[in-house]
């Protein structure tokens, strides 16, 4: 690509990436309820008139419309634009650093997954098996292909990603006779895996445990919480796996450095 080329092709990512966030708030709402993602077209839950095209333009109809449904006035959830923003966003970023590539396609889908992924978990503490399970055989393919890691490392994720929070699941009900994380973690975790290698799946596991902790040590401080709240842990691993592939690969070899001999 020639350099002219780049803020052309950087600003047309944005554009598809806007469009695809406007895809996934269709993903976010109808996956979890087990509806389609195809039909019917996108309507206003509030009164269920379908929505004209240019009142389903990303980003600009919610402004537009003021947040508002035109035939009902329900209000629209600033979830909508924010997702597209994001969505948009990280196609402009991988584009822009790794150009049209099996690397930046492989990081900016498994983004988006992620992003739907940690909305979906937040809402409904669920991880849908339709999302996991076709995100490890990406993984697999991409790093077969040339992505983010080698075929090796991407199969060895995998195992490790899967075998890690089956561990944490099995003691935890060994000591407290409950479930200590949900199975589709494992899933998730599975398929983190798969995309960034097993080394970089140890470190996002760390990152979002360590997320988690803080986030439910703020709620029990507040008042808000208890040892026993339940959180979800894919929302974070959600946002840990996001940081970590978005993350310059200097920093990313310095976290790799600690723990190892010599450090």
């Amino acid at each position: 690509m020639a350099p002219w080329q780049q803020p052309f092709v950087t600003f047309y990512a944005f554009l598809v990436g806007a469009v695809i966030g406007s895809f996934l708030n269709v993903v976010i709402h109808r996956v979890p309820r087990r509806l389609s993602i195809v039909r019917p077209g996108s309507a206003c839950p509030g009164c269920s008139q379908a929505i004209r095209w240019y009142d389903n333009i990303p980003m600009i109809s919610w402004l537009i419309l003021r947040a508002r449904c035109r035939s009902c006035g329900q209000p629209i959830s600033m979830r909508d634009p924010l997702v597209e923003v994001a969505a948009a966003l990280m196609a402009a970023a991988a584009v822009h650093r790794w150009g049209l590539s099996v690397l930046s396609i492989e990081v900016v889908v498994f983004s988006w997954v992620s992003l739907a992924l940690a909305l979906i978990d937040l809402e409904h503490q669920l991880l849908p098996d339709v999302m996991t399970y076709p995100s490890i055989a990406f993984g697999l393919v991409a790093s077969w292909l040339g992505g983010f890691t080698t075929i090796l490392y991407s199969v060895l994720g995998a195992v490790v990603g899967a075998l890690l929070p089956i561990t944490v699941i099995l003691l935890y009900r060994w000591l407290r006779g409950e479930e200590g994380m949900g199975w589709g973690d494992v899933k998730y975790l599975a398929a983190i895996g798969a995309v960034v290698g097993v080394r970089d799946c140890v470190w996002v596991l760390v990152m979002a445990a360590v997320a988690g902790a803080l986030v439910g040590g703020v709620l029990w401080a507040s008042g808000r919480g208890s040892g026993k709240t339940a959180l979800p842990f894919g929302t974070f691993l959600a946002a840990s796996v996001i940081a970590w592939l978005y993350l310059p690969e200097a920093w990313r070899m310095a976290i790799r450095m600690i723990g190892q001999p010599g450090y």
